[in-house]
């Protein structure tokens, strides 16, 4: 190859092509709603043609459900990631600290939220049970009921009925704007959830 010859333009790996791809389609949704975003305009937002886009995602239903799967995994990182912040043996403040971090990443991550779970509806819908967040929190509870911090004797069952309250409570705060403030609304939780774990 002579020194004037210009080297082919490298493609971008597939893993970073998809999340531009996700990336591009998310935006979309959030700005004008799912139905009124065409597939054109998609492909057009991401700079990939149709045959790009199916090489990743067979239909936008595919695509919307790797948004789904993307927001949980997110969701679970920043949990993780608080919980690891605290010293093992310190199961109140773990507690404490992954129910003001999901407090804050929920409202952080509204509009994405309400995209991909109230707006989308899907044919086969995802239960209770099939939620990574819940079987983290199951896991957490055992570990601290074997640990002595609380009891918990069907944890998965208590994880539920947990995340449920959580979630519901985001929800009334985000219906009444007025009712409660942010910091109020972690304090709150936080109470309920060791009153439940530890109602001696």
């Amino acid at each position: 190859m002579s020194s004037n010859t210009v080297p082919p333009a490298r493609t971008k790996p597939a893993d970073v092509r998809r999340e531009e791809l996700m990336d591009a389609a998310l935006a979309l949704f959030i700005a004008q709603g799912i139905a009124a975003t065409s597939m054109d305009e998609i492909v057009k937002a991401a700079g990939v043609s149709k045959g790009g886009f199916y090489h990743h995602f067979a239909s936008k239903d595919a695509l919307l459900l790797a948004l789904q799967d993307r927001y949980v995994g997110d969701f679970l990182a920043v949990l993780i990631a608080a919980s690891a912040a605290r010293p093992a043996v310190d199961w109140r403040g773990r507690l404490d600290a992954m129910l003001e971090a999901a407090v804050r990443h929920f409202f952080a991550e509204l509009p994405v939220h309400d995209v991909v779970f109230h707006e989308y509806a899907p044919v086969e819908r995802r239960e209770m049970n099939q939620n990574p967040i819940v079987d983290h929190m199951a896991a957490f509870l055992k570990a601290g009921a074997e640990a002595g911090a609380w009891r918990a004797e069907r944890p998965k069952l208590l994880a539920v009925m947990l995340f449920g309250a959580m979630h519901g409570a985001c929800d009334e705060a985000i219906l009444s704007p007025g009712l409660i403030d942010r910091d109020g609304l972690i304090a709150l939780l936080q109470d309920f959830f060791w009153r439940a774990l530890r109602p001696d």
